[in-house]
Parts: C-alpha cells; sequence; structure tokens
C-alpha cells in the first residue's frame, strides 16, 4: 500500500471547487463539496480530456466545463447516460489536512 501524499489544508480548497496536484502520474484534481467530503480523481475528463477540476461540483458528482458530461467522484465512474470513467484515488481529511493516496 503507498503512502499518503499530504495536499494542503482542508480550508485551502474551496468548497464545491478543486485543487490540482502535480504527481508522476499527472496532475490530479482534488476536490471538496458542501459536506465537506474530499475526492481526488485524475484531472481528465474521459470524454475529451477537458479539465475535470475546473467543473461545477454538486453533491458527489462534477460536471465537465467542456462538454457537461457527469462523473461520480466517489467512483470516478460517468453518470448515466454517459459512459466512461477517470481513475479515483482515496482522498480523507486528517486534523484538518487533505491527504491523497496515489498507490
Amino acid at each position: 500500500m503507498s503512502a499518503w501524499l499530504k495536499v494542503c489544508p482542508l480550508e485551502e480548497i474551496p468548497p464545491l471547487g478543486a485543487r490540482v496536484v502535480k504527481t508522476s502520474r499527472g496532475d490530479v484534481a482534488v476536490f471538496r463539496n458542501a459536506a465537506d467530503e474530499v475526492f481526488a480523481v485524475d484531472d481528465r475528463c474521459p470524454h475529451k480530456g477537458g479539465p475535470l477540476s475546473q467543473g461545477i461540483v454538486a453533491g458527489k458528482r462534477v460536471t465537465c466545463p467542456l462538454h457537461g458530461m457527469h462523473i461520480a467522484l466517489d467512483s470516478g465512474e460517468a453518470v448515466a447516460p454517459d459512459r466512461g470513467c477517470t481513475h479515483r484515488y482515496a482522498a480523507r481529511v486528517d486534523n484538518g489536512t487533505v491527504l491523497i493516496q496515489l498507490g
């Protein structure tokens, strides 16, 4: 199991917003929803590679800013009728700090 990577304090990610983390695997978008839950997925929409980090967050979903595809943040799967998926990473908050697991 891979180690957890510290991203930032939770307060540095706006509610219903995202922060991009540069990794050796590419850009990872780390989202915070209205309930202060955090999620991490590759910052690429499976449809045309749009930057999910610039999308609109609602509940546990993000809408791609390019073509409106909806992605479930807790699975990385497109929401029907859309199809496709983006890689999801484990994410959590520990003592106010957001962490993701890249392994």
